[in-house]
């Protein structure tokens, strides 16, 4: 068929071939990734169940029976690392946000409030959360001071917020900076006000474009909430340690891991697919 009995608009033949070659390519490639990702597989399967202490390390970590026995415990523990999960995430959005409002503020004025947030994301980026953890759970509660909560599970998630939200303030302030000065420009030329200009026309950007960070901080929220099991909280950790102190069996530990990590892949995925989907519209020049 030539192009013109095609019509004007139809792709040419040579397209047509650079088109089903790429396909033959992309399949040819999807089949030796399969076959190479089987046979490693089997490898390491093979290679580990061959290994003289297996039959030892398969009844201690992976016995079926012990398993189904953890299995109701650790669940009722992992809705508790699920509620402080979503708890501390608003929170975190809202504290980090402020933060880096703060940290991008250029008015005089307000500039003990920019030191002071640029001192709170230095001191708790540079301190290891599980020492935050430790001291807001034990220290805090030893003061006894009246009114506040004895409670570990608080100040768990306390010490989540307090160290996520110095990361997310610095994910935010970055995505805000990279918002081009003429987008402020222009809105202020529109007769926006400042904080008009930052509602409106730089937070909706910056925002769009940390998304991808945002969730990855989110994941990784999800698994450090195991660490208030630290301070004695009934999580999934602390519920897998007392199955295993009466059986003296670690099969628990492994289903508690496998629950965090089927928690975890959705949103990661999803994290992926949106990274993906966004430097595909970047690169076609669309907006992200």
């Amino acid at each position: 068929m030539s192009e013109q009995s095609r019509g004007p608009y139809a792709p040419s033949d040579a397209r047509i071939a650079r088109e089903a070659a790429a396909r033959r390519a992309a399949r040819r490639s999807s089949m030796i990734a399969a076959v190479s990702t089987l046979i490693v597989g089997v490898v390491l399967v093979v290679g580990v169940t061959h290994t003289p202490g297996w039959d030892r390390v398969q009844a201690s970590f992976f016995s079926w029976d012990y398993a189904r026995q953890s299995f109701p415990d650790v669940v009722q523990g992992l809705w508790l690392n699920i509620r402080v999960m979503v708890v501390c995430e608003v929170l975190i959005l809202g504290i980090g946000l402020a933060v880096a409002l703060s940290r991008t503020t250029r008015s005089p004025l307000l500039f003990p409030l920019r030191i002071a947030a640029a001192a709170y994301t230095d001191v708790f980026r540079g301190l290891p959360l599980l020492l935050v953890i430790f001291l807001l759970g034990l220290g805090v509660p030893a003061l006894r001071i009246n009114g506040l909560t004895n409670s570990v599970v608080v100040w768990g998630a306390a010490a989540l917020v307090l160290t996520y939200s110095a990361y997310v303030a610095e994910v935010l302030r970055a995505g805000i900076e990279s918002v081009h000065p003429t987008q402020r420009m222009a809105a202020r030329a529109l007769g926006l006000t400042p904080a008009q200009t930052t509602r409106h026309v730089v937070l909706p950007q910056a925002v769009r474009r940390v998304i991808p960070p945002l969730l990855n901080d989110l994941v990784s929220l999800q698994k450090d909430s195991g660490l208030i099991s630290v301070l004695g909280a009934i999580d999934a950790i602390k519920a897998a340690a007392i199955d295993t102190a009466m059986s003296f069996n670690f099969t628990p530990y492994v289903v508690a891991g496998a629950l965090f990590v089927l928690l975890t892949i959705p949103l990661a995925r999803y994290t992926d697919w949106l990274s993906a989907r966004m430097a595909s519209r970047q690169q076609q020049g669309g907006v992200a």
